[in-house]
């Protein structure tokens, strides 16, 4: 069993990998590519919810208005990371996405009340000596970078505040309602903008790899990834998870060509970011291992 959970977790993590891939090749711009995705991944999430596992939807005021928050930062990681791709190239957003870890290792202390790794400083200090590089030497792609860096920044405020609201309702409702809300609030933006009707002026083509993107590469992966979590330990699946940018940008390379072929320096540096996230994840749990062993003696 332990073996189809290793498979079945490496295929989500190609398809979130993949999902960089459509939004290249969606053509409509990153606020109406979000604002679709949302509202379907919103609408797939519910019948499954409902009507397949015939579970209940209902929280609490407080929850709902929590919940509202979190999704509001789903959303504009979403936003940045889409357009991240708009305004550079697949490799570009997918690199900068892997400095989410180590926002993640900052802002986690602060939120969580705990002290700082020092191995968590090695890699971030690794981290930024390899973005700086890839900044230098693509540095016509200046926007998409910066842009990215907002996603990852907003990824990880999204990744520690939704560590908080774990276990105060179902995963699916959490899901679901994070979801729900991150739409509304694109919907209320367009409506106050007056553009709220021209996001129904999408090309057949755009919608069907929308439908696609917020099913079977957001929804699926989404509630696999939690009946996954019967098999396999949060190491393995956080350790898996990493490899996504590296799926990304292989598949980018070949899928689009000469506009996803960046400089061997871009490719060095981002090998060396990721393998430094991998080799922190490896080192934390070793010592939360020794920890609960010594603890136990």
């Amino acid at each position: 069993m332990k073996s189809s959970a290793l498979f079945r977790l490496h295929f989500i993590v190609f398809l979130w990998g993949f999902t960089a891939i459509l939004g290249k090749l969606i053509t409509v711009d990153a606020g109406v590519l979000v604002f679709h995705r949302m509202f379907f991944t919103a609408l797939f999430l519910f019948i499954y919810i409902r009507f397949v596992r015939k579970q209940s939807i209902a929280i609490s005021k407080k929850l709902f208005f929590q919940l509202a928050g979190v999704g509001s930062l789903m959303a504009f990681h979403w936003l940045f990371f889409f357009h991240s791709i708009k305004v550079s190239n697949v490799s570009i957003a997918l690199s900068c996405i892997s400095l989410s870890t180590l926002f993640v290792a900052l802002l986690e202390p602060l939120v969580f009340r705990r002290k700082i790794d020092p191995s968590e400083v090695v890699m971030g200090v690794v981290i930024l000596v390899c973005m700086y590089l890839i900044f230098k030497t693509e540095f016509q792609y200046q926007e998409g970078i910066i842009y990215g860096i907002l996603a990852a920044v907003v990824g990880s405020l999204f990744s520690v505040f939704n560590g908080k609201l774990y276990g105060k309702t179902s995963s699916g409702n959490i899901i679901f309602y994070e979801i729900f809300c991150g739409w509304a609030v694109f919907s209320i933006f367009y409506a106050l903008t007056g553009e709220l009707a021209l996001l129904g002026e999408i090309s057949y083509t755009n919608l069907a790899l929308v439908l696609l993107l917020a099913s079977v590469f957001t929804a699926y992966p989404m509630f696999e990834s939690i009946s996954l979590m019967k098999y396999i330990t949060p190491f393995t699946l956080v350790l898996t998870v990493n490899l996504e940018p590296i799926y990304g940008i292989v598949m980018a390379y070949f899928i689009f060509g000469e506009s996803e072929h960046m400089s061997s320096v871009f490719y060095i540096a981002s090998l060396v970011m990721i393998l430094s996230i991998v080799a922190n994840g490896i080192i934390k749990t070793r010592k939360k291992q020794q920890e609960t062993t010594k603890n136990l003696q």
